[in-house]
């Protein structure tokens, strides 16, 4: 098993390329199920999850070549409708398999899923929407047993809260039903605008793309899709924090800043200067000296507000501000297992209930430390503390990292960061 090395000190210079979103591709993969023949997908990131994903998909009998970030998926020979333990354990985005296969199907097996351990997250909103369509649902043994008598029956959905991962399994299963689907309370982040545009691409009837009450007109049949993975927002944002927190000047490319809007206000509110093109940002300090980051609380919230993926990387980065902030998750309840780590480095942090005080000790607060990761993004804020830290810092398991963040270690040197990885 690898750890990441990373000496701190270096303020971060110069410019990195953004790689296509994970937590697009996953669900636009899932649905190249939805019609047989071959589907091209562009700006397809290298990750351990995408390599999962197909692993699973090829384990149901679809096929796939991969051309740098092409890939062409031939979901003609689908033979099988169960998502096995073995290949879902590892990552919740396995559940995305379920609508598109009740979809073609007419039944679906899949086990329920694993991923990062930082809530519950559970999957109700998927099985009660399904069940809402006419689907027969069944908790056994650990597998979700989803079957349909004919085809699904279009009907009115209403998440409690907006879901992700349930709303783009809904409008995959929807897509094919009967009738007329309408959900409330859709989740509105940029990922499930890309599948809309995927799936409206394949022949799919859908009304109200970036708002949160969805109208699926069924169809009969769809076609094989030709569609690109957009920027990936969590990965832009990871670099631009990084920057911030080093002291550094640089700039994400081949990313959309309207899908970080909330993040740019933060980081402008702590002081720094940023600039936004078509598809790039740029973030620098103004020319003062000494450097002070302004203290800056944020609280999680679906899109377009405050991404709960970006909550660890900003804590790291107002563990350097020069007063007292707050951070509130209201995404996820266990999502604050990186402060420890943090405190190890020497951040300022105590937990109360959802929140999180930090007593930010400013720009040269940190210090190098031996700390482990404990989730994907978790990772990577340990990763920006450690850059911006004095000394060596030593970050264990970061197979964590390897499942959202592509060429890190490559992109961070392009910017002037000493880091790179050793074996246990």
């Amino acid at each position: 098993m690898d750890k990441l090395i990373v000496e701190g000190g270096i303020a971060l210079r110069g410019t990195v390329r953004i790689s296509g979103a994970k937590n697009a591709a996953l669900p636009l993969i899932a649905a190249t199920l939805l019609a047989p023949g071959r589907h091209r997908l562009g700006n397809v990131p290298n990750l351990r999850d995408t390599r999962t994903f197909l692993k699973l998909m090829e384990n149901l009998g679809v096929r796939h070549e991969r051309q740098e970030d092409v890939l062409i998926i031939d979901s003609t020979n689908l033979r099988s409708a169960e998502a096995p333990y073995d290949l879902v354990k590892t990552m919740r985005a396995s559940v995305l398999v379920l609508g598109p296969l009740l979809a073609r199907m007419g039944k679906a097996k899949v086990s329920l899923p694993g991923g990062c351990a930082i809530g519950a997250r559970p999957i109700n909103f998927h099985i009660t929407g399904l069940e809402k369509l006419g689907a027969t649902c069944r908790l056994e043994h650990g597998y979700v047993d989803a079957e349909i008598d004919g085809r699904l029956q279009g009907d009115t959905v209403y998440f409690d809260i907006p879901t992700v991962t349930g709303t783009e399994n809904l409008l995959m299963a929807a897509v094919l039903a009967e009738g007329t689907t309408i959900l409330k309370n859709a989740a509105r982040e940029p990922e499930i605008a890309n599948l809309i545009d995927m799936l409206t691409g394949m022949g799919a009837r859908i009304e109200g793309r970036n708002t949160d009450r969805l109208t699926i007109h069924g169809v009969d049949v769809l076609r094989p899709a030709d569609c690109d993975i957009i920027p990936d927002r969590i990965e832009a944002g990871t670099y631009l924090i990084a920057i911030a927190a080093t002291g550094g000047e640089g700039t994400v490319t081949h990313c959309n800043p309207a899908h970080l809007p909330s993040l740019l206000e933060k980081l402008r509110l702590a002081g720094l200067i940023v600039d936004e093109g078509e598809s790039t940002i740029s973030v620098r300090w103004p020319q003062a000296k000494p450097r002070a980051l302004k203290s800056v609380d944020i609280k999680t919230m679906p899109f377009p507000g405050y991404p709960t993926d970006l909550q660890a990387q900003f804590m790291a980065l107002m563990a350097l501000s020069a007063d007292i902030c707050v951070i509130t998750e209201t995404i996820f309840e266990n999502r604050f297992m990186h402060v420890a780590e943090l405190q190890r480095m020497g951040a300022g942090i105590r937990i109360d209930g959802h929140s999180c005080v930090i007593n930010g000790h400013g720009m040269n607060g940190l210090s190098g430390a031996q700390v482990m990761a404990t989730d994907l993004r978790a990772s990577s804020s340990l990763v920006i503390a450690g850059l911006a830290a004095s000394g060596r810092t030593e970050i264990s398991r970061i197979y964590h990292l390897e499942r959202g963040y592509e060429n890190l270690v490559e992109k961070l040197t392009g910017l002037g960061a000493r880091v790179w990885k050793e074996q246990e």
